[in-house]
């Protein structure tokens, strides 16, 4: 009789937990939707913007690709806007950032809206959108290419350090540390820069529809605020992120306001730390991924 008496305690003892179970994974699937969709809850909305943040050193494209191939490929995504808060980067993450945008132009709308900096490499991507905000103290501009080498050759003299270099091809070692450049070297390098340099400028006066010659004018690296960049053509419109959003909305032919979709970051900083690519935190001349030409603007 007391073995009976326990079986029903039991039995209701699984049932409050897998009752239990259920409930947190419900409160679980709920509240994803709503941390994915920026933090209101109303995961039922088909009428979404996405929202796509490119911010600090761009080193990499693979996750900036990815959220704006994922947001293009989803039909309750209306159009996205682009928040760039950058001074640019390496040459060929920026350049295929921009390609994706451009390739999703041809979809959905897209617009940019500038934060405190958008320089070079930043600014080239924000060339790919339908339209560019910015506000009046924006810095962007910067035009550019850039390539640093250091020199640690007196140095090392005075440390009795000696380099043996063995190569193959007499241009294998240009740029490195432990000898000056050539006169070649120099012109080899100055035509690699003043091509990637032509390639910046064909995608400004593409994107902001502009001649060849007005963009050149104004692609000697300079910076401008973002008055002056609207000015001169560079920007569209002179507006905040709710701006461009608000502009972004009536553009995709979203009637009412619309719901923003972005990914958040990890808020745990720890688990910030494993996740990122820590060569993003080394200095420029010790950092393979800057070893090469730059959009950057270097401040």
């Amino acid at each position: 009789m007391e073995i009976r008496g326990k079986r029903p305690f039991l039995k209701n003892l699984i049932t409050l937990a897998v009752v239990t179970i259920i409930l947190f994974a419900i409160i679980w699937w709920i509240s994803s939707f709503a941390i994915r969709d920026g933090g209101g809850g109303d995961f039922i909305s088909r009428e979404k913007l996405a929202l796509v943040r490119i911010e600090g050193v761009i080193t990499e494209s693979e996750d900036i690709v990815r959220q704006i191939k994922k947001y293009r490929e989803d039909a309750a995504i209306k159009g996205i806007v682009l928040r760039i808060d950058s001074p640019g980067g390496a040459v060929g993450p920026s350049q295929e950032i921009y390609k994706e945008v451009l390739r999703t132009t041809e979809g959905k709308k897209v617009v940019a809206s500038m934060g405190g900096l958008a320089a070079s490499g930043g600014y080239y991507i924000a060339c790919a959108a339908n339209k560019i905000f910015a506000n009046p103290g924006t810095i962007t501009g910067s035009i550019g290419v850039i390539m640093a080498f250091s020199n640690f050759e007196e140095l090392m003299k005075k440390l009795g350090l000696k380099t043996i270099v063995i190569k193959s091809g007499k241009f294998k070692d240009t740029g490195s540390p432990v000898r000056e450049l050539t006169g070649d070297e120099k012109k080899i390098l100055q035509g690699v820069s003043d091509d990637i340099h032509g390639q910046f400028i064909e995608a400004v006066a593409k994107g902001r529809n502009l001649k060849i010659e007005s963009v050149r004018e104004l692609a000697d690296g300079r910076i401008f605020s973002g008055r002056q960049a609207k000015e001169s053509g560079l920007v569209d419109e002179l507006g905040t992120l709710e701006d461009a959003i608000s502009y972004a909305t009536r553009l995709a032919g979203i009637k009412e306001k619309a719901k923003i979709v972005q990914e958040r970051k990890e808020k745990n900083l720890l688990l910030r730390l494993f996740k990122e690519d820590f060569s993003s935190l080394i200095p420029s001349p010790l950092n393979t991924k800057f070893l090469g030409a730059q959009y950057i603007w270097q401040y």
